[in-house]
């Protein structure tokens, strides 16, 4: 799920849509307007699930997509390799997630994690 909102509002830190990825914004940078042209932003982030660097340049009266993401927690049901098959503690659905190789000490069978979901994909994001 995505919302509609105007470059000027984004925020470092926040979420926004970029080549139908959503991505973490690492910075947000104006620009005066011109003697012929509107102001401008450029948006710099990075991918949420794959990790890869994005930037766009537009008005700051623009309109841009911002996803809707979800951090919720599960229950470790069984650990396979590098994938755990975990259980939501709200509406008790089974799914299977990818470890991250930093996380993989930390994600224990019987255990508790947390992951982030949107636009339909899910990635374990535990806090330290």
């Amino acid at each position: 799920m995505k919302q509609q909102t105007e470059i000027k509002t984004l925020k470092e830190g926040k979420y926004v849509i970029i080549d139908d990825e959503p991505c973490t914004i690492v910075s947000v940078q104006h620009s005066k307007p011109g003697k012929h042209g509107a102001a401008k932003a450029r948006v710099d982030a990075i991918g949420l699930f794959d990790g890869s660097k994005r930037s766009i340049v537009q008005p700051v009266d623009a309109k841009i997509y911002v996803p809707i993401v979800e951090r919720k927690n599960a229950q470790v049901l069984s650990i396979a390799g590098d994938t755990a098959q975990v259980m939501d503690s709200a509406d008790y659905s089974t799914f299977e997630l990818s470890i991250p190789e930093d996380l993989k000490d930390r994600v224990k069978q019987g255990g508790e994690i947390s992951y982030i979901s949107a636009m339909g994909k899910m990635k374990i994001q535990m806090r330290s």
